[in-house]
């Protein structure tokens, strides 16, 4: 191996450290605890090695976000490829989309909450985010009905499950009421 390899090798496990140390505090503490200061310290670098990786928390937090999309696409796609229903498929979408949001709050945040300054539904969308949307669209394009762009049916109904995710985790919605939710949501929208 190479002096440069190794350096390239090194780089990369440093910026998994980072994103991994910046995911956990976040996951425990919130992103309001995760600063350079604090993942300095957490990862026993200096600022500046810090900053060589990044520009700030923002360019972390959409770090953060990319491989959380990859994590929620990867996610969803294990749950409807086992189902051979389309219903049966869209509910487990729906199921997968939820527990995703409710095990993984601080990335959910990361990639729908917070400025990561990543550009959504556009030319310049990072993969990560347009494979998590084609996820979404591999399911919901066949239950769209006619006449309707399956496009902006995945954007509707993936609404409806950013909303019920949203509200449930800030207690506005009743937990006993989820499986309910998403029985209700796939029979109203999904035309199967």
């Amino acid at each position: 191996m190479s002096v440069q390899e190794r350096k390239q090798r090194e780089r990369a496990e440093r910026e998994r450290l980072i994103l991994a140390t910046a995911r956990e505090l976040a996951e425990q503490r919130g992103w309001d605890a995760v600063t350079t200061r604090r993942l300095a310290e957490r990862i026993e670098y200096s600022q500046p090695v810090l900053y060589s990786h990044f520009r700030g928390k923002r360019e972390i937090i959409g770090a953060v976000a990319l491989e959380g999309a990859t994590e929620m696409a990867a996610a969803v796609r294990a749950a409807t490829s086992a189902e051979d229903d389309p219903r049966a498929r869209v509910t487990a979408l729906a199921r997968a989309y939820l527990d995703f949001a409710e095990h993984n709050p601080a990335v959910y945040d990361a990639l729908f909450q917070l400025d990561g300054g990543l550009a959504y539904a556009q030319e310049d969308t990072p993969e990560p985010l347009k494979d998590a949307f084609a996820a979404l669209l591999e399911c919901l394009a066949e239950v769209a009905g006619d006449g309707v762009h399956p496009g902006l049916f995945t954007e509707v109904f993936w609404a409806s499950l950013h909303g019920i995710a949203t509200l449930t985790r800030a207690g506005r919605l009743l937990p006993e009421d989820a499986a309910q939710r998403v029985e209700l949501l796939v029979d109203r929208l999904a035309l199967v």
